[in-house]
């Protein structure tokens, strides 16, 4: 990566936009993203809306990374439509007061009505995140196809799509949501050295869950909705105690389908096997007293549970999805298995039990280099500028800055 040319210029005002910061993934990686492109030249502007009923926003996490997030009054996930416009009115009038240079959009519906507004402000330089993809797993057919052909109208006012996985791209060009020189490829991001600096074998977790010190733990770290598939984890997790009887499980987060898996986990093998927790904020901690983290997704972007686990030294068995096949590309750090199979996550778990896998501190340190916040904000402050001077000599195709993958 040649030398950053931002560094010399006065600060450059971005504007960053998300529906909501809410536990999850994409929060800690605007967030903190965020804070790190001010040291290479951004003044950056966060934009939020509001979680919804039953939601947490991550407080813990705007408050370690200093950022003061701008809240626009009903910008919800929810769609309804007065409200959206209004929304869309605001975001505009906040682009024509602060002109930024640059407007960056997170998740679906910051990127709709985001965009809109930009393009309308006349906002130079428009790009969108695809964090995961809503037209996979979501929706019924008809209303994927609606999504679909208003994320192609919005993909021609905007200069770059941003995929997070290769594969995420390459299922953006299957569904023809724009060519492929505007959709390109940023891996993820986030901060990983508290994980990098944990010690394992915490027995303080498996206490707290009334669980023995030197009981096996397996965990999943997931909302609890329907994408994420763990109902299928709780299906597996019941015919591994048939196989390996001092095994117990948790689960960390909160959601919608929280109460009907709590139901199941009271069923049959897994009466006192399992717990929940909730949501938590000592997931390092957490990390280093797991013997295996587990994800049985239908569908991702690349989910940070995993590159948490990895950094943390924690085993992974993870569905084959998004960006999971970037991050395990070896057995020396996890097993992928088919997706929606209870049966090929039960074989990867105990396959992993069994054979008492680890992850040295060699690959450790390898998905930290590649993962971690200095090499996502160095990719992100090199392609605004490409971006900007491309604009500036002339609008020419963005395929000419970057050729499709830019990291």
């Amino acid at each position: 990566m040649p030398a950053d040319p931002t560094r010399a210029r006065s600060p450059i005002q971005l504007v960053q936009i998300i529906d909501r910061l809410n536990v999850g993934g994409p929060t800690p990686y605007l967030l903190f993203l965020s804070r790190a492109l001010e040291s290479r030249g951004y003044r950056s502007i966060v934009v939020k809306g509001q979680v919804a009923p039953g939601e947490a926003e991550m407080e813990d996490v705007i408050r370690r990374s200093g950022i003061q997030p701008l809240e626009v009054r009903g910008f919800s996930r929810a769609i309804v439509p007065i409200r959206d416009f209004r929304v869309l009115v605001a975001l505009y009038r906040l682009f024509r007061r602060v002109r930024p240079a640059i407007v960056h959009t997170h998740k679906s519906k910051a990127g709709v009505v985001g965009r809109i507004a930009a393009w309308l402000a006349g906002v130079p330089v428009t790009l969108h995140t695809f964090h995961g993809l809503v037209f996979k797993g979501y929706f019924s057919a008809w209303k994927t196809r609606l999504i679909v052909l208003v994320e192609r109208l919005l993909a021609l006012r905007t200069d770059v799509l941003v995929a997070v996985s290769e594969l995420q791209r390459d299922e953006l060009l299957a569904d023809r949501i724009a060519a492929p020189a505007r959709i390109c490829t940023v891996p993820l991001g986030v901060d990983l050295e508290p994980f990098l600096n944990r010690r394992r074998c915490d027995a303080g977790f498996r206490e707290e869950l009334g669980f023995g010190a030197s009981t096996r733990l397996v965990g999943i770290v997931a909302r609890l909705v329907p994408i994420k598939g763990v109902d299928i984890f709780l299906a597996a997790a019941e015919q591994v105690v048939g196989a390996v009887p001092d095994v117990r499980f948790v689960v960390i987060g909160d959601g919608e389908l929280r109460a009907d898996l709590e139901s199941v986990a009271r069923t049959r093998m897994l009466r006192g096997r399992v717990r929940f927790t909730g949501f938590r904020n000592d997931m390092a901690r957490i990390y280093g007293s797991l013997d295996l983290s587990v994800l049985s997704s239908h569908h991702e972007g690349l989910p940070v549970a995993l590159l948490e686990s990895v950094a943390c030294g924690c085993y992974v068995v993870a569905s084959r999805v998004g960006g999971v096949p970037d991050l395990l590309r070896s057995e020396r750090i996890g097993l992928m298995v088919a997706p929606g199979d209870p049966d090929a996550l039960t074989g990867g778990i105990l396959r992993a039990l069994r054979e008492r896998r680890g992850i040295a501190d060699e690959e450790r340190r390898k998905v930290v280099e590649s993962y971690g916040l200095a090499r996502l904000a160095q990719d992100f402050s090199h392609l605004y500028y490409k971006l900007s001077e491309n604009k500036r000599a002339g609008g020419g195709s963005p395929g000419d800055c970057w050729e499709g993958k830019y990291a």
